[in-house]
């Protein structure tokens, strides 16, 4: 692994930092989430124009920058510092590259070329608030996440006049971006019960019987809609095997997704809490107690120097696992989901994503902290940073889930290991029957006579099944 950026990536860093610092301050950010759209249409064009952003990581070919997932992450570093509200999340790093790995060559040369330009936005709608789920990041891929027939996924049947036409029905909470992108991709079930398979459809913007609603969420800077279908008509994307094949083909295209979107979600928190720590660093050089700064007591200097550690490591965690992803972790033999590079790009990016949200999550909270009474104030940017990260890890997390997927990746857990309630055949969390692992304790036969292993008179305990 070369750790060196090259001459390109430091000149993309540098020039969107450059624009960002003149274009997106606090009072703009404010004020972008107001609009109807929830973010700067002017300065999302401009962005486009300048740097090519929404088209960053597509190919030449389809009038993209042609760069790849490390590119895309220093630049949402970039953008998580000032906390840009923009489509670039739910278009760049969740659609295309769907209609890039899904869709047809007629459907490719149709879209990725608008999107790259930054004349078409889109928007992933997963049914269920199960967006980790179905990026591979948390939880088994076995598909309940689509909703599989019950009450709360999207159902799709073909269309009753004909033609390579479908109808979609169900909703969708929580969809990045979807009450402004002019192109929803949503995940649905198909053919019931018997051959049920889970399929991507486009749905335009302006489809009949499709009412999007935005929704007050925790962070501004991302907003959020309520999608509802009812008999919308929708393309499929890619092509349908009729349930003859395997059947995961969405599923694996989901997951190589999940991949390369953990590195970058993992970027832009670093962003997020590396500005919340230069805030604070720079308000307690400033504040000042007792006629000293307040920065100058051992005290502030140890908690902020806790975060520093904390946000370094997790900016290490999030290169390596961007260069990791880059390095075929989606394309080729070796970089299938299921294979050796596909799976060290997985377990790199689901563990350099829990380590930035934890490190985000506690800048923040330091950043409140020791601004004092301001920093609890609707007026002060620091309550921005706090809302970023309490509402990413809702989104993307939990932490703990991140990581117990990144070890279930790498076979770290035997199948007794993933026993209900974390328990070995059923037996609880603690490996046995009242004592620390099992039968290695300290009282071996204390714990196969069935009492604790503490000091032998509780008794037999009762397996714990499910």
């Amino acid at each position: 692994m070369d750790a060196a950026f090259t001459e390109e990536q430091d000149e993309i860093r540098r020039t969107l930092r450059t624009l960002l610092r003149e274009r997106c301050g606090p009072d703009e950010v404010k004020a972008a989430v107001q609009t109807a759209p929830g973010y700067d249409e002017a300065l999302w064009r401009q962005l486009a124009r300048t740097l090519g952003l929404p088209g960053l990581a597509l190919p030449s070919a389809y009038g993209g920058v042609g760069c790849g997932v490390a590119e895309l992450a220093l630049a949402c570093e970039e953008t998580g510092h000032v906390l840009l509200p923009s489509p670039l999340l739910a278009t760049t790093v969740f659609a295309a590259p769907l209609v890039a790995a899904v869709g047809t060559e007629a459907q490719r040369a149709e879209l990725l070329p608008r999107i790259a330009e930054g004349a078409l936005t889109a928007a992933l709608a997963v049914p269920g608030r199960a967006l980790p789920e179905a990026l591979g990041l948390v939880g088994a891929r076995d598909g309940a996440w689509a909703g599989g027939g019950r009450a709360g996924g999207v159902q799709a049947r073909p269309d009753s006049g004909g033609g390579a036409r479908w109808r979609l029905y169900g909703q969708v909470e929580q969809v990045l971006g979807g009450h402004s992108a002019e192109l929803l991709l949503v995940a649905a079930r198909a053919g019931g019960y018997t051959r049920g398979r889970t399929l991507l459809f486009l749905v335009p913007a302006g489809a009949d019987g499709l009412v999007r609603t935005r929704l007050t969420a925790l962070d501004a800077t991302r907003p959020q809609a309520r999608i509802e279908l009812r008999n919308v008509p929708a393309e499929l994307l890619g092509v349908d095997d009729g349930g003859s094949g395997s059947g995961d083909g969405v599923a694996e295209a989901l997951a190589a997704v999940g991949t390369a979107a953990a590195a970058v979600l993992a970027a832009e928190a670093v962003g997020a809490a590396d500005a919340a720590l230069a805030r604070t660093v720079d308000y307690v050089r400033a504040r000042e107690q007792f006629g000293r700064p307040i920065g100058s007591f051992q005290a502030v200097k140890h908690r902020l120097a806790d975060v520093y550690v904390a946000v370094q490591a997790a900016r290490s965690a999030a290169y390596y696992a961007a260069w990791a992803a880059s390095q075929g972790g989606a394309e080729g033999t070796d970089a299938a989901p299921g294979g050796a590079q596909g799976t060290d790009a997985a377990v790199a990016g689901g563990l350099a994503l829990a380590q930035a949200l934890e490190a985000q999550r506690m800048a923040a909270a330091e950043a409140v902290q020791l601004h004092g009474g301001i920093g609890f104030t609707w007026e002060h940017e620091a309550h921005l940073y706090f809302k970023r990260a309490a509402s990413d890890e809702l989104l993307f997390g939990p932490v703990h889930r991140l990581r117990a997927r990144a070890a279930e990746r790498e076979g770290l857990f035997g199948a007794t290991d993933r026993a209900p309630y974390g328990g070995h055949d059923g037996r609880g969390g603690n490996g046995g029957y009242g004592g620390r692992g099992g039968n290695d304790g300290p009282d071996k036969r204390a714990r196969r006579d069935g009492r604790d292993g503490r000091d032998g008179r509780d008794g037999p305990r009762k397996a714990v099944t499910v």
